[in-house]
């Protein structure tokens, strides 16, 4: 499988596959980097798609930079991807993982894509945050207070983060989508899944013991098949 590091605009990205007028944008989740790509890549290069993952800011080559994973930095950085990616093929389709799932409802409801395939995602990052308040008994007076907290997970609380998706929620989304989701996944709960496939009629699977991160052999087995449906 043919594979180019580019840079778009300072943004680290690996191009998958020989030319095609088809491309997967691949947007990763958090922890993760563009390499994640590889296995679905090779399923979708096969299928005569190119694909085109990159780092969001603090991970991968740009875990050091001063710029942080928030979110309008991620919608920032997937704006750029996305003006790229337009420019230069003429079906474009998506995936996206866990926070990067996130990122692209924000960022690309206005692109004309094809089709959208998203893992375990984040789909409502207030009540996300609501419930790591209620974790850590943080009020949103303190919050407001303080305007940042640490907490014990390593992931910090900050009030302009829960501001502004607390203003930007997501109530548009018109891309044919599909979506695998553990019963069990801790960050985002079942009815809102459901919910938000209700809403925005998109094909829902959900496994039965599942987690957010997709890592036993039998959850990559059937993310595995997932994928050779879906691609």
């Amino acid at each position: 499988m043919e594979k180019e590091y580019i840079k778009i605009e300072n943004i680290p990205a690996i191009l998958w596959g020989t030319k095609s007028n088809s491309i997967y944008i691949y947007v990763h989740g958090k922890n993760a980097n563009k390499e994640e790509a590889n296995s679905f890549a090779e399923k979708a290069v096969k299928k005569g798609f190119q694909v085109l993952s990159f780092d969001l800011p603090e991970h991968g080559e740009r875990i050091n930079e001063n710029y942080p994973c928030v979110v309008w930095n991620g919608i920032h950085d997937l704006n750029i991807i996305g003006a790229y990616v337009q420019e230069r093929w003429i079906d474009i389709y998506l995936f996206g993982s866990s926070l990067g799932a996130y990122f692209s409802l924000l960022a690309y409801k206005d692109m004309p894509l094809k089709k959208c395939l998203f893992l375990s995602p984040i789909l409502n990052m207030e009540h996300l945050i609501q419930n790591m308040m209620k974790w850590f008994s943080v009020s949103e007076e303190a919050l407001k207070e303080t305007q940042e907290i640490q907490t014990p997970i390593g992931e910090n609380l900050n009030w302009d983060y829960y501001c502004y998706v607390r203003n930007n929620p997501i109530d548009r989304w018109n891309v044919s989508t599909a979506i695998l989701f553990g019963s069990e996944d801790n960050l985002t709960e079942r009815e809102i899944v459901e919910d938000f496939a209700k809403r925005f009629v998109c094909d829902l699977t959900v496994l039965d013991g599942g987690e957010h991160w997709f890592h036993t052999e039998k959850q990559l087995a059937i993310l595995d098949k997932w994928l050779d449906k879906q691609i």
